[in-house]
C-alpha cells in the first residue's frame, strides 16, 4: 500500500514539475524558455506521458509555436526536438495529426529561412520528417 502511495506522490511531483516547465515556455527570458525546453526534452524522451500530454497538447503546441516564431537558434532547435518528442508521445491518432498539422507550416518556414541557424533548420527538418512519418494522415 505505501509503495503505491509513494509512486503516486512521485508521479504527481513529476507532473507538477512538467506543468512548471510548460509555464516557463511563456517566460520573457530566452534562458528560462531554453531551460524549460531542455527539461521537457529530457522528460519526454525518458518516460511515456501520453495521458498527461493529451490534456495539455494544445497549450504545449501554442508554446512551441511561440518558441519557433520568436526564438532564435538554440531555442528554435530545442523547440523542434520537443515537438518531435510530443508527436512521438501523441502517436498516429487524431491528436498527433492535430499537433503536426498546426505546426507544419511553421516548421517549413523555419526550414526554408536562410537566416535561421543551421541547428534550428536541422531540428525543424527532423521534426517535419518524423512528425510527417508518425502523424500525417494525408499521404502527400
Amino acid at each position: 500500500g505505501s509503495e503505491t502511495a509513494t509512486e503516486q506522490g512521485q508521479e504527481e511531483e513529476a507532473e507538477d514539475r512538467l506543468k512548471e516547465h510548460m509555464d516557463n515556455l511563456l517566460d520573457k527570458s530566452a534562458k528560462t524558455r531554453q531551460a524549460a525546453l531542455q527539461s521537457l526534452r529530457l522528460a519526454l524522451s525518458s518516460k511515456t506521458l501520453s495521458e498527461f500530454l493529451l490534456e495539455r497538447r494544445l497549450m504545449l503546441t501554442d508554446s512551441l509555436e511561440k518558441c519557433l516564431k520568436k526564438g532564435k537558434g538554440e531555442e528554435q532547435a530545442l523547440a523542434g526536438t520537443v515537438l518531435t518528442l510530443l508527436c512521438l508521445q501523441m502517436g498516429s491518432g487524431p491528436e498527433g495529426e492535430e499537433v503536426f498539422c498546426s505546426l507544419k507550416p511553421l516548421l517549413v518556414s523555419v526550414l526554408t529561412d536562410s537566416t535561421a541557424s543551421p541547428s534550428a533548420r536541422q531540428s525543424c527538418a527532423t521534426a517535419l520528417g518524423m512528425c510527417c512519418y508518425i502523424a500525417a494522415a494525408d499521404l502527400e
